[in-house]
C-alpha cells in the first residue's frame, strides 16, 4: 500500500514576468549538457530554482521536475517520487519498479535502480531530470542510490540538482572525468549590471548607480537580500538612511528586512503570512482550514501576495498551489514562534493535519499531528486504518517520533510500543526490539480481547518470527551473538530501510536445512500465532508471516507444511497484485520439489517464478535460473542409455579443455590405447561421432562441473 505523491512536487516553476535573464549562466548550463551532471549548490536565496526554470524554458529539451522536501529521504519514497516525475515525460516509465517498491518485501536498491536505468536507456530523445532542494531529502541511502545512478546514467539523461549543501556523492571523481558542471555561490551572485536591472526594472525602483553599487556591496549580490531590501525601499524616499542598515551577517540583515516588510503589510496579511508559514505548500482551501477565518479567502489572499511579489512561488500554471520562498518561510516561522504561544501553534498544525488526512495525504497529516504534539492523533494516523504508516514507507519518520516519546505516553498506548519494535526491526536494529515488544505485552495482558488487540498480538508474533529467523544456528547458545552480528551487517549496508537485508538474511539458498536448531520451532510457533491473530484483510503482514513459516518448515525438512505456507503466500500475493512474494514462494516450492527428486515439477515452479518475475529486479531470480538449469540437467542426464563413469567424466572434461589424447594420457597416467577406449565408450553413450559433438552434447546434459573450462 502506498501513499499518494502530491502533484505539485512535479510542477516546473513558470518563468516570472520582468525577471532578470542571466544569459551568462544559462549558456554555461547549455554548454554542460554533454556531461552527466549539473550541480547548483549555494545557500538559500541565491536564485537556484529560478535560474533552472528560466534555463529549461529555453533549452529545447524535455524536462522532468521533482521538488524534494523533508520526509522524502526514505529511499522507497524518494524513488517513487522520482519515477512519478519521470512519468511526466514518459507515462510508462518505471511501471514494474513501482510495483516492486510497493511490495511488502522490496528488492535491493541496486537491482531496482538497474531496472529503472534499463527503461530510461530506451527513451527516444535526450531529456533532463531536475532534483530541486535535494538537501531536504538527502540521506545516506538516497546519496548511495544517486551515486549508483550517476555511475550508470544513460547518455540520453542529464541530471540537475539544486541544493543548499553539497551532496555526499563522489564529486571529485566526476570532476576528474569531466562529467560535472558546477555553479556555486560566487557564480550565482548578482553582478553589478544584474543588480541594476533587478532593482530598476523588476522592482521598479529609481536609484542612482552609486546607490545600487552600495546595495550590491552590502548584500554581496545575495538575491534574497536584494529582494527584501527592494521591498523595504519601495515607498521609502530616505534611501541614504536605509542603506547603512544592510551590513553585518546575512541573518541580522534579513531579520531587519523582514521586520520592515511585515510591518508595511495590513494586520490581516501579517496574520496570514505567519499562520500559514507552517505549511510546505499552500492552496486556498488549505489556508482557509489553517486560518479558520471564513471572512478572508485563502485563494484570493495567495493571488494578491503573488501580485505583490511577496515571496510566494507558484507551483502550477493555474496558480492554485504556491509555496513561500524557503528562506522567507524560515523567518516567518521564527517570528511565529516569538509571537504565538505553543498552544496556538499546535492548533494550526492540528488544522493542517485534518485537511491533509481528509484528502488522503496520510504522511503529511501524520507530520503535522506530530508538530501539534497531539499524541493521540499522531498515534491514530500512524496506525493507518489497520496498516501502519511505518510499513508503508514512513518507518524513518515514525521511528524518530517514537524515540522522542516518554515511557508514560507509550504505556498509555501499547500499540506504539509494538510499532516502535517493528520500526526498529525495519531500521536494522533487532537487538532493541524485544524490549519494546515485552513492554507492549505487559500492558496488553490486562486488556480485553478485541480486533485491535488481536492485530497487535499478530504483529508482535510476526516481528518475533523475524527475530527468531535471524538467529537460526546449529548452536542455540549463539543466538544472541548472531542477532548482534545481523545488526552489525545491516548497519554496515548503510541503507536506512533494511528490509532488503532482512530478506537476504532469512531466505534459504537451495535446500538449506538447520533441522536441529530449536529456534526453527520458535519461528514456526510465532509465524502461526501471527497468522492466527491477524485479520484476513491485513494481507501484507500475513503474507510476510506465511513466507517465514514456509522458510522455517523448509529448513526443518517439513516439506508438506512448507508447501501449505508458500501456497498461502502465492494466493495472498495474487489478491494484492504483488508479484514479488509470489516469485519467492514459487522458488521455495521449486527447491522443495528438487530436494525430493521431482525434477519435472521443480522445473515447472522455477519456470513459473521466472515468468512471474519477468523484468522485475529480483536477486531471487538468479536462484530460479540456477535451479531450472539443475532440474533440466538432471532430467537430460536421465535420458542417457548408460551414465558416464567417473573416469569417463574426467576424460570428457579434458577433451572439453582442448587436450589431445596423448596429453590426456599423460595427465591421467593412462596408456594411449586406454584413452582411445574411453573416447569410444563416451561417444557411444552420448550417441555422437566426434569430439565437438561430444562437447556440445555434454553441455546440453549439464555434465561439466561448474569450474570446467569449456571452449569458446
Amino acid at each position: 500500500m502506498s501513499t499518494p505523491i502530491m502533484a505539485t512536487k512535479l510542477y516546473m516553476p513558470a518563468p516570472r514576468p520582468n525577471a532578470v535573464l542571466r544569459r551568462r549562466l544559462t549558456d554555461r548550463l547549455n554548454n554542460g549538457l554533454y556531461r552527466k551532471f549539473t550541480l547548483i549548490s549555494a545557500p538559500a536565496g541565491y536564485g537556484k530554482t529560478t535560474l533552472v526554470g528560466e534555463w529549461l524554458a529555453d533549452c529545447g529539451r524535455p524536462a522532468a521536475w521533482l521538488s524534494l522536501e523533508e520526509g522524502d529521504g526514505e529511499l522507497a519514497r524518494f524513488l517513487t517520487c522520482m519515477i512519478s516525475s519521470l512519468r511526466t515525460i514518459g507515462e510508462n516509465i518505471g511501471e514494474g519498479v513501482l510495483a516492486v517498491l510497493q511490495a511488502p518485501q522490496p528488492a535491493p536498491a541496486e537491482a531496482i535502480l538497474t531496472a529503472l536505468l534499463n527503461e530510461i536507456a530506451v527513451l527516444p530523445a535526450p531529456f533532463i531530470l531536475v532534483l530541486d532542494d535535494y538537501h531536504a531529502a538527502a540521506s545516506r541511502s538516497v546519496d548511495e542510490a544517486l551515486s549508483f545512478l550517476l555511475d550508470h546514467l544513460p547518455g540520453r539523461m542529464h541530471l540537475v540538482m539544486t541544493t543548499r549543501e553539497d551532496p555526499n556523492i563522489p564529486l571529485a571523481r566526476l570532476r576528474a572525468r569531466d562529467q560535472l558542471t558546477e555553479l556555486r555561490t560566487a557564480d550565482l551572485r548578482f553582478t553589478g549590471s544584474e543588480c541594476e536591472r533587478f532593482l530598476t526594472r523588476s522592482m521598479g525602483l529609481r536609484m542612482s548607480m552609486d546607490k545600487i553599487a552600495s546595495l550590491e556591496t552590502h548584500t554581496e549580490g545575495w538575491i534574497a537580500g536584494l529582494h527584501l531590501a527592494a521591498l523595504s525601499l519601495q515607498g521609502n524616499e530616505d534611501v541614504d538612511r536605509l542603506l547603512p542598515s544592510f551590513t553585518g551577517s546575512h541573518a541580522f540583515v534579513l531579520d531587519y528586512l523582514v521586520e520592515e516588510v511585515l510591518q508595511r503589510q495590513p494586520v490581516a496579511v501579517q496574520s496570514f503570512l505567519l499562520r500559514t508559514s507552517i505549511l510546505d505548500r499552500l492552496c486556498g482551501s488549505l489556508c482557509d482550514e489553517v486560518m479558520g477565518d471564513p471572512a478572508a479567502s485563502g485563494k484570493d489572499t495567495l493571488m494578491a501576495l503573488d501580485r505583490k511579489n511577496l515571496f510566494v512561488v507558484p507551483l502550477d500554471h493555474e496558480r492554485r498551489w504556491y509555496r513561500y520562498h524557503r528562506l522567507f518561510a524560515d523567518l516567518l516561522r521564527r517570528r511565529l514562534q516569538d509571537s504565538h504561544d505553543e498552544r496556538r501553534i499546535a492548533e494550526l498544525h492540528r488544522r493542517a493535519s485534518v485537511w491533509h488526512e481528509a484528502r488522503g495525504f496520510e504522511i503529511e497529516a501524520f507530520g503535522h499531528a506530530v508538530e501539534s504534539r497531539d499524541i493521540d492523533r499522531a498515534a491514530r494516523l500512524l496506525e493507518g486504518n489497520g496498516m501502519p504508516l511505518h510499513l508503508r514507507g514512513a518507518a524513518g519518520i515514525a521511528l524518530r517520533w517514537l524515540s522522542t516519546l516518554p515511557a508514560a505516553a507509550l504505556n498509555a498506548r501499547p500499540a506504539l510500543w509494538v510499532y516502535y519494535g517493528s520500526a526498529l526491526l525495519m531500521a536494522g536494529k533487532p537487538t532493541g526490539v524485544e524490549h519494546k515488544l515485552r513492554a507492549a505485552e505487559a500492558i496488553l495482558a490486562d486488556a480485553e480481547e478485541s480486533v485491535g488487540v488481536r492485530d497487535l498480538a499478530g504483529l508482535i508474533a510476526a516481528t518475533r518470527a523475524t527475530l527468531a529467523s535471524l538467529t537460526l544456528t546449529d548452536r542455540p547458545e549463539d543466538a544472541d551473538r548472531r542477532l548482534q552480528a545481523a545488526e552489525a551487517a545491516m548497519q554496515d549496508a548503510g541503507l536506512e530501510d533494511k528490509t532488503d537485508e532482512l530478506v537476504g538474511l532469512i531466505a534459504p539458498a537451495g535446500d538449506a536445512r538447520i533441522g536441529g536448531d530449536p529456534g526453527i520451532e520458535n519461528v514456526i510457533v510465532q509465524s502461526r500465532l501471527a497468522l492466527t491473530y491477524l485479520r484476513p484483510e491485513l494481507l501484507p503482514v500475513r503474507t510476510a508471516a506465511a513466507w517465514m513459516l514456509g522458510v522455517a518448515c523448509q529448513r526443518r525438512g517439513d516439506y508438506a507444511a512448507a508447501r501449505d505456507a508458500y501456497s498461502e503466500v502465492i494466493s495472498n500475493s495474487r489478491t494484492m497484485g504483488h508479484q514479488l512474494m509470489a516469485v519467492i514462494a514459487m522458488i521455495g516450492l521449486g527447491q522443495i520439489e528438487e530436494a525430493e527428486d521431482r525434477t519435472a515439477s521443480a522445473a515447472a515452479y522455477y519456470e513459473e517464478a521466472l515468468r512471474l518475475g519477468g523484468d522485475l529486479p529480483l536477486p531471487a531470480l538468479r536462484e530460479a535460473r540456477l535451479g531450472l538449469e539443475r532440474a533440466q540437467g538432471r532430467a537430460a542426464r536421465s535420458q542417457l542409455v548408460e551414465p558416464l563413469s567417473p573416469r569417463e567424466l574426467e576424460v570428457l572434461e579434458l577433451i572439453a579443455r582442448g587436450l589431445s589424447n596423448r596429453e590426456i594420457g599423460e595427465r591421467l597416467f593412462l596408456a594411449l590405447d586406454t584413452v582411445k577406449g574411453h573416447n569410444r565408450r563416451i561417444f557411444e553413450k552420448l550417441q555422437v561421432q566426434r569430439r565437438t559433438e561430444a562437447i556440445a552434447r555434454a553441455g546440453e546434459l549439464n555434465l561439466f562441473p561448474d569450474n570446467a573450462r569449456k571452449p569458446h
